[in-house]
């Protein structure tokens, strides 16, 4: 099975950057226009408020009470509509600020300006994971803060997830592939998306569902609630008729030995009506918050976007919709809001369960959302992890879906790895070298050599988050790009350890040993593999003999992969063993100074520049 090749657009990364820049300047434009109709409502409010007030004490000296009542009914409503008018305006003028806060990031993200993109989530990465640390995958500058504009702990977990884990299968990257293809386009959905999101962050900290999944858990079974309600309705009604014949006078004032059991109960719940209103809005807030995107992915037309529809159809098929819990929460806070008027709240509660009554609704809303809500979280978490997938396509045109060779379906003659074009997504594109690269068969190896800061790290970094990202469901940085399904594992980044007491030599020892396990153990997927400066912590006798046991014991296995060294004397395995080829990266002295194309070519190194490199900073050679 073979997923369609296709490049994401036909249009330039300048044209990109022009876009948005134009973007920055119409957002511009309605920020100025906006901001002095906040200021003038502002100042609008407070006339409206003090002139009225003045005009209803003075009308009250001059015309009477009734005068006084209706220019301070009226001053009231003209207060409130002005108040309306300018919480429109603010709602308007700040979503437009944020809206431009995302099209700067977005502009950072294309020039990989740190500085711009907001912080990664993750500090560290895991360095015992089989390529996370030494791909770069997950850190202060790495791919993942690159890619990440979710709002969500989970939606940014999700793309970590995805980034690092194991290939799925052909057909489960066929489905995350169309579900980019039709978000990319569509960057309004994905701006509106991140936009209502950032309403529940905290500065760039990513909102968690945790708290509101913990309130969402009932405290009082609603039932229990349900047999109190019913029981004090009851009782009030017997208050009601029993004063009713107290007030005839038909029977005594029984009613008030009625109405002091009804306060006894009454009272036994306090606790619980204290807790209702405060909860109600607190709940309301955090709901609230999330209406917006919500009601975006209810109101969104997804007619031309099945793969999309699919994914979103929680939020648009059937009665079970967020608006529809929106609604009902709303109705309980507002009438629970009489809480806060000691007053009223005697009143009501004294004639009927008023407040016992809400808390049952609230504890029957509770127990319906808690059942709803965690499928709508799953699919925003999901949506926001593949929306990063598809911004990141959208911002980098030179990028391409990759292809997925299945291996069943594959002739002897099929590479299983083939890539031109070959580029780093880390890497600014005013320094990036594209190299094309195939692998023909399983169980190659390529001995990688080449000069002091020639490329070869850069290389063999540059295969590795391509396959993270393909593997992800992303586009690649590169023109074409075709591989089978592997598993990943490099030896790159290996640092000893002081607290630990171990050396680097060992560490790397540890590492190499834990890929050739990986490449022995009985997988259905082949390991790709890459190992940066073999045994670099050694000496050159003892690196070159365990260099060539290792190199031959990783020929002929269950992948591919490529070794990076200084070793001149390994590229005579080329002859010796069978799947071992030779590359390298060359240099030259050009005016006295080092020069590199960063050009990956057939063959051992011709060159070695580490004298070279002595000499030119002063240091004294033999």
């Amino acid at each position: 099975m073979n997923v369609q090749l296709q490049s994401v657009t036909n249009q330039s990364t300048p044209d990109r950057v022009q876009f948005l820049q134009r973007s920055l300047d119409r957002l511009q434009r309605r920020i100025d226009r906006l901001q002095p109709q906040s200021n003038r409502y502002s100042w609008l409010r407070a006339l409206v408020f003090g002139v009225g007030v003045a005009l209803s004490a003075l009308m009250l000296y001059t015309l009477g009470p009734w005068y006084f009542w209706g220019g301070l009914l009226v001053t009231l409503l003209l207060f409130g509509a002005t108040v309306y008018l300018h919480r429109q305006v603010e709602t308007a003028l700040q979503q437009t600020i944020n809206l431009q806060g995302i099209k700067r990031t977005q502009l950072a993200r294309i020039a990989l300006d740190w500085t711009g993109i907001p912080a990664a989530r993750f500090d560290l990465p895991h360095y015992d994971h089989p390529f996370e640390a030494d791909l770069d995958l997950v850190g202060p500058r790495s791919l993942h803060r690159l890619l990440d504009s979710t709002v969500t702990q989970q939606g940014s977990q999700h793309l970590r997830d995805w980034l690092t884990g194991a290939p799925p299968t052909v057909a489960a990257l066929a489905a995350r592939q169309t579900l980019v293809r039709e978000l990319m386009p569509r960057s309004h959905f994905r701006n509106k998306l991140q936009l209502y999101g950032h309403l529940l962050m905290k500065g760039n900290d990513a909102w968690s569902a945790a708290r509101l999944l913990a309130w969402l858990q009932p405290h009082t079974p609603s039932q229990t609630l349900r047999g109190w309600v019913i029981g004090l309705s009851v009782l009030a009604l017997i208050n009601a008729v029993l004063f009713g014949l107290y007030y005839w006078n038909i029977l005594g004032s029984l009613w008030q030995v009625t109405l002091g059991v009804y306060a006894l109960f009454y009272f036994w719940h306090s606790r619980t009506l204290s807790h209702t209103f405060e909860e109600a809005k607190t709940l309301e807030a955090d709901i609230g918050r999330l209406s917006g995107i919500f009601g975006h992915l209810e109101r969104y037309g997804y007619q031309d976007a099945p793969a999309l529809g699919l994914l979103c159809a929680p939020f648009v098929t059937g009665a079970q919709r967020p608006s529809r819990y929106l609604r009902r929460i709303s109705r309980i806070v507002a009438a629970t809001g009489v809480q806060g008027n000691p007053v009223l709240a005697l009143l009501l509660n004294a004639l009927l369960p008023w407040g016992l009554f809400f808390a049952w609704q609230l504890a029957e809303w509770k127990r319906a959302v808690a059942a709803d809500l965690p499928r709508w979280l799953a699919v925003w978490y999901e949506l926001e992890a593949v929306s990063a997938l598809a911004g990141y396509a959208w911002l980098n045109p030179q990028t391409t879906f990759p292809q997925f060779a299945d291996a069943e379906a594959a002739t002897p003659l099929t590479p299983v790895f083939a890539g031109t074009g070959i580029g780093h997504p880390l890497l600014v594109a005013a320094h990036k070298v594209r190299n094309d690269y195939t692998i023909d068969h399983l169980g190659e190896v390529a001995i990688l050599t080449g000069s002091n800061m020639s490329g070869k790290s850069t290389f063999l970094k540059a295969l590795g988050v391509n396959l993270a990202l393909a593997y992800a469901g992303s586009v690649v940085d590169a023109q074409t790009f075709t591989t089978r399904r592997f598993r990943l594992f490099t030896c790159i980044k290996v640092s000893d350890s002081v607290t630990d007491g171990i050396s680097y030599f060992y560490a790397e020892v540890q590492r190499l040993k834990a890929l050739l396990d990986a490449l022995e153990a009985a997988e259905a997927l082949p390991l790709f593999f890459a190992v940066d400066e073999i045994f670099r912590g050694t000496n050159n006798r003892e690196r070159l003999i365990g260099s060539r046991a290792y190199i031959r014991a990783l020929a002929g296995q269950n992948g591919v992969g490529l070794i990076s060294t200084h070793d001149l004397e390994l590229i005579k395995l080329e002859e010796e063993v069978a799947g071992v080829t030779n590359y390298h990266f060359r240099d030259d002295i050009v005016a006295g100074l080092m020069d590199f194309d960063y050009r990956l070519r057939r063959g051992p190194s011709p060159t070695t520049n580490a004298l070279r490199i002595m000499a030119l900073e002063g240091l004294p050679i033999e």
